[in-house]
């Protein structure tokens, strides 16, 4: 995002996303000037009819009309409304729509660590409840605001064209009613941060404890986690409760003072038509025009929280639909070859740089594996293979393009990933599965699942392949979510596999069943393997050993285990534990 994108004004932003519906905007101010209109011009009818009394018209017919004019008026005043809240709401909950989806397909687009850095509470509250919160803007203030700003003016322009001094005297509570305001917005943006500071708590914590209602219950912590739900409900209700509170006696002054527009005319006027200076004919138009000042004034008052609060609302909005993205071209395909060169590489997260200078080759249809202490990077490489992340230095090319120079739509038809924390949407097994290839067919995608020997657990389920897995795949075990997401990813038959820890949550007996099957989907395909177990990677054509950011071996099995070195040591610390009958975590 460049500097002129930065000072461009929050509203200016909002109103610049109209795009197609710019008109349909324009049309709903139109019909609010024309529906604010409508109910100030009753006041000019009841001028007539107060000048018909004081002149001792008789005319029955006179007051009549005007009367049946009056019931006109206000019914056309409604009808506007009506017509402009209805148009200005539909154009505002399609852009609205338009903005929550640039919003996700964004984070589509931005580094996996710029996602996860932040909270899923804060990610929920600025998707749902900030974009929600800027209907008030476009479909209210837009045209209400902007109408009811509109009619008052002319009012005193037409009030000034009677008597200049009775404008004036209009005006006279108006230093005072700003006044007031402005005092009400001393500190507001102080007191509206902690509002959001204390929401975004609020909701990470609850998205926390029901995530983590299992271990609550189990470790008998339920009190205490409940105890800080409660605290942090009750400070995010006492930062509302301390905002209002602080505003509440400028805020009634200035609601009260603003539009109290009888303060100046009535002592003033009568003052004036004393002298003779004033026709009291004028005089009681100025204070029936006056009174028409007082709703439209409270309609725009009525808005001040909202307009104090909406640079900060579609601020939070915007750092997600103008966050830096990954730089990828939107039309440019992948090569045809698939060998994979990692030249220089260098990546920090959070500042901290975690990989020094990686190299290495990765033939096209080879099997390799990275192995290495917790911590070392071996994840880190293989989600920057898969172009979850870019690299800070270096480049990651494949069949001799760089992959910064390849579609991310393009390069995903390349790529297979999966992890050791798989998620599963909550739909039915055949659905989640079926994501690897939307066109698969029902029976392709059961072949997928007996290959990945997911099938007999799947065929026992309740309902089979259309049994719903439950939010997160919670109605599964960990190993069952695992064989149903390598299925997904052998489904999408790409010609590169990531496998990173994605045997974690397997037990032996079914660990060789998914690596028999994995052996055979492969065949032809670059498989990358991130070890859980050494022994499920001894046959790799080459096993790279991480340690602290670097590549600190490289080789197969048998060289490894010869040299000696860390993949010896961890190696014969395998061996042992399963010579003890246990399993060891590599």
């Amino acid at each position: 995002m460049n500097e002129k994108e930065k000072k461009e004004p929050a509203l200016k932003w909002l109103l610049g996303q109209a795009g197609q519906h710019r008109k349909q905007y324009v049309l709903s101010v139109l019909l609010a000037v024309i529906g604010v209109a409508f109910s100030v011009a009753p006041y000019f009818v009841m001028t007539g009819i107060v000048h018909g009394l004081m002149g001792a018209n008789k005319d029955f017919s006179f007051y009549r009309t005007r009367c049946l004019l009056l019931v006109l008026l206000w019914g056309c005043r409604v009808l506007c409304h009506a017509l402009s809240t209805g148009t200005s709401h539909r154009a505002t909950f399609a852009v609205l729509g338009e903005i929550r989806k640039r919003a996700l397909d964004q984070l589509t687009r931005m580094p996996l660590g710029a996602v996860l850095t932040q909270s899923s509470g804060a990610l929920k509250s600025t998707l749902i409840e900030r974009i929600d919160s800027m209907e008030t803007t476009l479909a209210h203030i837009v045209p209400e605001f902007t109408a009811n700003l509109l009619i008052p003016v002319l009012i005193l322009v037409y009030i000034f064209t009677i008597d200049w001094r009775m404008g004036l005297a209009a005006l006279i509570t108006l230093p005072l009613g700003v006044a007031s305001y402005m005092v009400m917005m001393l500190g507001s943006s102080g007191f509206y941060q902690q509002t959001l500071e204390t929401t975004k708590a609020l909701n990470d914590t609850a998205v926390e404890y029901i995530n983590g209602i299992q271990v609550i219950k189990v470790f008998g912590k339920t009190k205490s986690s409940y105890d800080r739900f409660v605290r942090d409900a009750h400070a995010a209700a006492s930062s509302f409760i301390d905002w209002m509170r602080a505003s509440i006696v400028p805020m009634t002054f200035a609601m009260v003072i603003m539009p109290a527009t009888m303060v100046g005319i009535l002592p003033i006027g009568g003052l004036l038509v004393r002298s003779g200076s004033l026709r009291a004919e004028d005089f009681v138009t100025i204070i029936i025009l006056s009174v028409g000042l007082i709703t439209p004034l409270i309609t725009c008052m009525s808005y001040s929280d909202d307009i104090r609060t909406m640079t900060t609302i579609i601020d939070q909005v915007r750092d997600i639909v103008e966050a830096e993205e990954m730089k990828r071209p939107n039309h440019a395909n992948a090569p045809v070859q698939n060998d994979l060169v990692l030249k220089d590489v260098h990546f920090s997260y959070q500042e901290k740089e975690v990989l020094h200078g990686i190299d290495l080759q990765i033939p096209e249809g080879s099997f390799i594996a990275f192995v290495g202490p917790s911590g070392s990077g071996k994840s880190t490489i293989a989600r920057l293979i898969a172009s979850l992340w870019d690299v800070d230095q270096g480049s990651i090319t494949i069949g001799g393009t760089d992959i910064r120079d390849i579609s991310q739509e393009a390069y995903a038809d390349k790529v297979a990933f999966v992890s050791q924390e798989n998620y599963l949407f909550n739909m039915t097994v055949m659905e989640n599965i079926r994501l690897g290839c939307l066109e698969a067919s029902d029976q392709q995608v059961m072949e997928a699942a007996r290959q990945s020997g997911c099938h007999d657990f799947i065929m026992e389920l309740e309902n089979g392949y259309q049994t719903i897995v439950g939010t997160a795949g919670g109605h599964l075990s960990g190993g069952q979510r695992q064989r149903i997401a390598i299925a997904r990813a052998m489904l999408k038959n790409a010609p590169i596999v990531i496998l990173d820890e994605a045997t974690a949550y397997t037990d032996p007996e079914n660990e060789a069943v998914i690596q028999q099957s994995v052996a055979r989907l492969v065949q032809g395909k670059t498989l990358i393997v991130i070890a859980h177990r050494l022994s499920t990677i001894t046959d790799a054509d080459r096993i790279y050993v991480v340690h602290d950011g670097r590549i600190e071996q490289s080789g197969t099995h048998e060289q490894l285990v010869s040299q000696g070195g860390l993949y010896a040591a961890m190696w014969e610390a395998h061996q042992s534990v399963r010579d003890e009958g246990g399993v060891v975590h590599a």
